[in-house]
């Protein structure tokens, strides 16, 4: 059937004469080289009602029933973003949560997502004022300077943005600032900031040009800045300076009441070294491994850390996520969640989904051509926290704990198969001391410099 449209193709192109867009008679050549079989009308029939997923999921999957976990990092409270891209936010502070419900010995119990995301914003919108004053002396048709006006502000991210926000604004508990409505549905509040942005980077543009002196531009920046935090103050609320806070034990005894600030609470309940104690890896196979790169701009606060990874063969990294499972450590990672996910179990596998029986045709990218092409990138933080093991040590199974509520995928985690995790991983971090030696070597290496818009740059949502 394949060769048959291809000589078919082939001919008409070789008669026809070739054209850049579609003619008539090759439009008709393309018509009568397919044939509608009994089995392509059902197809269509039961298409017109029903979706893709529903008709090209795989009923015999044993992946979809298997709940099983060698070794599980115990988690408590399932935290939900809502409308919201704020899941590498939610991640790194659910990686944190869970070390300090075990070290105060916590019932369930949140850091505030809004106390962040409020700075989060705020340090975002500085970031694209800043860059557009750096790159003023550029025309508007340059790539960085294009770059920056179609992506002022979102509420996507990485793992930087939550080291550099924790570590210069602290940490809140939930109850202290909760979560309101524009919190979790960012949409409407951040295309308003987005277009208040753009202007202002104009203006700034038009200063430069006038030659007016730095430091003026920079007053009016400030200004700017101002108007931001106002907007934010109306949507997510005023960030605390100070709260009185009373720690509960598990069973919900009151342990202890403190005066805070939120540097201060940080301190107490976070005792791992943001800025040290984590290293960032990715699989990426389109570029080579055991090198580090760095890239332009991947970054939350002006002057703070780069997404700066270390590329490495899968195996490596599988290596160090099942030791810091085995020591009930859960991690940072993010995946590309879309990809062959079956919403009804909760389960990723490559199996889920027969597309090509369905479709008649077949998908053969790998990861490297996917990456290079678009077509797959990371797109959803999660935090990993189980791995089944079998008897040769070798990982069947990997589970997440999402922030999608409690009623979606498992009770609120996701369980990815060894197959899928290969093929869709892209990030995680680890604490320090589960990287080897000769690896934590390789942060020695100048990282390579990507630029923004490189494929890898979508920060997780």
């Amino acid at each position: 059937m394949k060769k048959t449209i291809l000589f078919s193709i082939l001919f008409a192109l070789s008669n026809c004469g070739f054209s850049q867009g579609i003619t008539a008679d090759e439009l008709s050549h393309i018509r009568s080289s397919v044939s509608t079989t009994p089995a392509d009308r059902a197809i269509s029939n039961a298409m017109a009602g029903t979706s893709i997923n529903q008709l090209a999921r795989s009923a015999a999957n044993p992946a979809s029933s298997d709940t099983h976990f060698s070794h599980s990092v115990p988690s408590r409270g399932i935290s939900d973003q809502k409308s919201s891209g704020r899941c590498w936010l939610f991640t790194g502070l659910n990686v944190m949560r869970a070390r300090a419900i075990k070290d105060k010995n916590l019932g369930e119990f949140f850091f505030s997502q809004s106390y962040l995301f409020f700075y989060d914003q705020l340090e975002k919108s500085n970031l694209f004022l800043q860059a557009v004053i750096d790159n003023a002396g550029k025309p508007m048709d340059d790539r960085t300077v294009e770059w920056l006006f179609k992506n002022p502000l979102s509420d996507g991210g990485t793992f930087c943005g939550v080291q550099d926000l924790v570590s210069k604004y602290g940490l809140v508990p939930a109850e202290v600032m909760p979560e309101r409505f524009n919190a979790n549905n960012t949409s409407r509040m951040s295309n308003l900031l987005q277009l208040k942005l753009r202007q202002w980077g104009l203006e700034l543009r038009t200063m430069a040009a006038a030659k007016k002196k730095p430091a003026e531009i920079s007053a009016r920046k400030i200004e700017m800045l101002a108007e931001v935090y106002h907007i934010l103050t109306l949507c997510l609320g005023t960030p605390p300076t100070e709260f009185d806070y009373t720690r509960r034990s598990a069973d919900g005894s009151a342990m202890e009441t403190k005066h805070y600030t939120p540097l201060t609470f940080c301190q107490d309940y976070v005792k791992e070294d943001l800025n040290e104690g984590y290293v960032m890896l990715m699989n990426d196979p389109s570029r080579p491994y055991h090198k580090t790169y760095t890239i332009e701009y991947d970054q939350h606060v002006y002057g703070g850390h780069r997404w700066t990874y270390i590329n490495l063969p899968m195996d490596e990294i599988k290596q160090m996520a099942i030791a810091s499972i085995k020591d009930s450590t859960m991690m940072y990672f993010s995946c590309d969640v879309g990809k062959q996910y079956d919403s009804e179990t909760g389960v990723l596998s490559l199996d889920n989904f027969d597309y090509a029986s369905l479709l008649g045709t077949d998908f053969p990218m790998n990861k490297a051509d996917r990456i290079r092409t678009f077509a797959s990138a990371s797109s959803h933080a999660m935090t990993l926290m189980a791995v089944d093991l079998d008897t040769q040590g070798k990982p069947l199974k990997w589970k997440v704990e999402n922030s999608w509520g409690a009623t979606s995928g498992k009770a609120g985690h996701l369980i990815m198969t060894d197959k899928w995790f290969d093929e869709y991983m892209f990030r995680l971090v680890v604490e320090r001391r589960f990287v080897p030696a000769a690896t934590l070597q390789l942060l020695n290496q100048q990282p390579t410099v990507l630029p923004a818009w490189d494929p890898l740059f979508m920060g997780e949502e």
